[in-house]
């Protein structure tokens, strides 16, 4: 379909039967508007802006723009921590872990708790008029370009709206029309829930336009912001009157809408000028190349990877998409809808996750970009013991690997702050994150919540998106100027923070997000609920990470092995602490085989080394993987994937383990009960959680395609018969390596790897059978050349 053909589809929809159906991997789309936000409204973005379209007859935007969050920027380094960290390692190293406990949070945690919070801009309020009597109706969102359009029929006259976030021209605008001349009006104004400065209608100068200024209220440096939305309608007449703005007789009504804040802009009369700068830019441009532009610019980006699942029977992906997902809840039977999903997660990273003209991005938070409330869900914050991570699970994979350029802005942002706790709350120097970071980079322990706070060890698991970063694109400028660096600057922390028990390097006071134990016979307080230990099994599997990655990054930058930094990654290695492997075969998450709390808790975290990671891949170590695999099962058979982003951790973790029908099994539950009718994750059925949407579009591409082993793995994990014909196009693999992929009858048929910069090719088909590159037995590694494309048959 042509990338400007949705606005005369949906009118020629109109023109002949309003429950035709739009394609239902690329579409979602519905019969009527939404009726509440979480579940129905459609987002667009550019990242730095985020809209949330109800398309009713009378339309309400909820606007976003990705630095509204409480200010100011905090200290909240404990004052007493660094004292008692001494005394707290002798009571762990004791055994007395609820004293341990006590201790941490007493003289550990600030006296201030939280971190600043996601909020939002306001909503665009727009009274067509159009009440009762709307008929072939269809609202839409295109996956694969990022618009969204609404269409209906009102009095015999048919109205169509377009909306576009665009990246190119940092706004976000539409076009309202109407198939009768001078048959459209409007009434526009903003509206917000509390902390409004100004917000006042005008029409001075020709001009037309609404503004609202606003704060995020707090008594001190509070985040101030402007949003405008400018109107053009030729022919048509303007008025205003104090916050509403009012067209009547109009066909067309083009609008352009900006918001800025002072987080970027610290000066009000910047601030100001900014908006009015992209706002004249785009109306001097005109809605038609704003809106090519940014679907042209959207279109490159979703373009570069698709897949096909096959096609659903007796007709069901003809169906709406809240008719759809109703009925995926029980009997699901849509392989279109899985497809639908996984673009949807493309679209929704794409347009929450970009490298935009200004100094300092924001990546997706818990919310991606999209908030409705003066305090989102959690706090919308950067959640970096899975969540975040999460978000961007999918950006090398599916080939939108510069989706990930935000996060290290952020961390840009966090570092100066985070070697100061380092100091002060450690006595090290270094980097160090706890469990959430917010707009400012506060890398403070956060709400002071036993299971939660006290984890430091955010920064070591973040800084492998940079490594991931260059393996997917082999930049090596990034490599030697960003990641090494910060690879380095978390080394730091850890071979200070770290003390030495049993011979071994580890961890402590620490956590295993966010889970607990109960304190066995013979410690203190036996029989009591605790989550702090040493020696966490996680946290040895991201240490073990970053000393591989400082090795893997220098041989990279022709960095001597006998480099100090690289000597001392070397050294530090093996003294870390080994997997230890309990009763019934599984990888033990604490030091200790405690008694369990919550056998199916959500976090897997002491499978890291499964997933996201690869230290317990089969290819790499068959017993480690068995002993993954005996967790994971436990945990499944006692009621893990309690959350969306926690069921779609499974499907990743199953992948990982090449179970193609385990991968199934969660997909089916995933669908069974966490997507709203407008496809958003929620935690638990309801409240909108952005991490499952991406966790989703990541499970599924890696039953189709691995490589972090530094094997490229084509259908590691495919489900058979549930899937049996499809293919995939442009995915990534690691070391540079686009692939294509087909197969049918539920196996391998054929696959296209092209070699974007050289290098050696080692592959593996399905589990392990034989096949041939270009015609040849493939008997081990080939050297490859840039530009050149190896087909693989068997």
């Amino acid at each position: 379909m042509g990338k400007l053909s949705l606005r005369a589809l949906l009118v020629g929809l109109l023109a002949s039967n309003a429950s035709a159906a739009l394609d239902g991997s690329r579409y979602l789309w519905y019969t009527s508007p939404a009726t509440e936000w979480e579940t129905g409204v459609l987002p667009i973005g550019n990242s730095r802006l985020g809209a949330a379209i109800f398309g009713g007859g009378n339309e309400v935007i909820t606007i976003n723009e990705d630095t509204i969050w409480d200010g100011p920027q905090q200290d909240r380094i404990p004052a007493g921590g660094l004292a008692a960290l001494p005394k707290i390692r002798s009571l762990l190293m004791a055994n007395n872990l609820t004293d341990a406990g006590n201790l941490v949070e007493s003289a550990m945690y600030p006296t201030s708790c939280c971190e600043r919070q996601f909020s939002y801009f306001g909503n665009l309020n727009l009274n067509f008029g159009h009440g009762s009597g709307i008929s072939n109706y269809i609202r839409s969102l295109d996956t694969r370009q990022g618009n969204s359009s609404v269409s209906y029929t009102f009095n015999g006259v048919t109205y169509t709206r377009e909306y576009v976030a665009s990246n190119p021209d940092g706004v976000i605008a539409a076009r309202f029309t109407s198939s009768k001349a001078g048959a459209l009006s409007v009434s526009a104004t903003f509206s917000r829930i509390s902390n409004i400065l100004s917000n006042v209608a005008s029409t001075s100068g020709g001009v037309n336009s609404v503004t609202l200024q606003g704060t995020s209220g707090q008594s001190t440096n509070p985040i101030l912001f402007t949003g405008k939305a400018r109107f053009v309608a030729s022919g048509a007449t303007f008025s205003a009157s104090g916050g509403t703005l009012t067209i009547t007789g109009a066909t067309t009504i083009d609008v352009f809408f900006d918001a800025e804040t002072n987080y970027r802009y610290p000066t009000a009369s910047a601030l100001a000028a900014e908006v009015d700068n992209k706002l004249n830019k785009a109306v001097s441009k005109g809605f038609q190349a704003v809106h090519d532009s940014a679907i042209s610019d959207a279109s490159a980006l979703l373009g570069r990877a698709n897949i096909n699942l096959g096609t659903s029977p007796n007709g069901i992906a003809s169906q709406s998409t809240d008719q759809r997902v109703k009925s995926a809840r029980s009997g699901f039977n849509d392989p279109q809808l899985i497809t639908l999903a996984w673009n949807y997660g493309r679209h929704l990273l794409v347009a929450s996750s970009r490298d935009t003209s200004a100094a300092i991005d924001m990546p997706p938070n818990l919310q991606g970009v999209w908030n409705n409330a003066t305090s989102a869900p959690w706090g919308g914050k950067f959640t970096i013991n899975i969540n975040t991570e999460m978000n961007l699970w999918p950006a090398g994979q599916t080939n939108l690997i510069e989706t990930q350029l935000p996060l290290f802005d952020l961390l840009k942002v966090a570092q100066p702050h985070a070697q100061n706790m380092a100091q002060k709350l450690y006595g090290c120097n270094g980097t160090v994150f706890h469990h959430n970071l917010d707009v400012w980079g506060d890398p403070a322990p956060t709400d002071n919540f036993p299971s939660s706070s006290m984890w430091p060890m955010g920064a070591t698991w973040l800084v492998q998106h940079m490594m991931e970063q260059y393996r997917f694109n082999g930049d090596l400028n990034f490599l030697r100027n960003t990641a090494y660096p910060y690879l380095l600057d978390v080394s730091k922390f850890l071979q200070c923070y770290t003390f030495t028990w049993q011979g071994n390097r580890v961890t402590g006071p620490s956590i295993s997000p966010e889970n607990t134990y109960f304190v066995p016979t013979g410690a203190n307080v036996a029989g009591q609920q605790e989550p702090m230990d040493m020696a966490p099994e996680m946290d040895n599997q991201l240490m073990r990470d970053v000393m591989t990655s400082i090795i893997e990054a220098a041989a990279a930058l022709g960095i001597s092995s006998s480099d100090a930094n690289v000597q001392a990654a070397t050294n530090f290695l093996p003294q870390i602490r080994t997997p230890r492997i309990g009763s019934y075969g599984q990888i033990l998450e604490w030091r200790a085989e405690y008694p369990e709390t919550d056998p199916g808790h959500r976090h897997l975290s002491p499978l890291y080394g499964l997933h996201p990671g690869s230290q317990f891949s089969p290819l790499v170590n068959s017993t480690l993987a068995a002993a993954a695999k005996a967790l994971l099962d436990h945990r499944v058979a006692s009621g893990s994937g309690s959350t969306g982003w926690s069921r779609t951790w499974l499907m990743n973790q199953y992948a990982r383990l090449f179970s193609g029908a385990d991968v199934w099994k969660h997909i089916l539950g995933w669908f069974a009960t966490y997507p709203t009718p407008n496809l958003w994750n929620t935690n638990g059925g309801s409240t909108f959680q952005i991490d499952g949407n991406f966790g989703f579009t990541s499970g599924i591409t890696e039953m189709l395609l691995q490589s972090q082993t530094g094997t490229v793995h084509l259908l590691p994990a495919l489900p058979g018969s549930n899937l049996p014909t499809g293919n995939v196009r442009g995915l990534l693999a690691r070391g540079g390596f686009q692939v294509d992929i087909d197969w049918q009858s539920g196996s391998f048929k054929n696959a296209t790897v092209t070699s974007t910069r050289g290098g050696q090719l080692k592959l593996r088909v399905g589990n392990g059978q034989s096949f041939k590159v270009n015609g040849a037995t493939y008997t081990g590694p080939i050297g490859t050349s840039s530009g050149t494309k190896y087909s693989i048959t068997v």
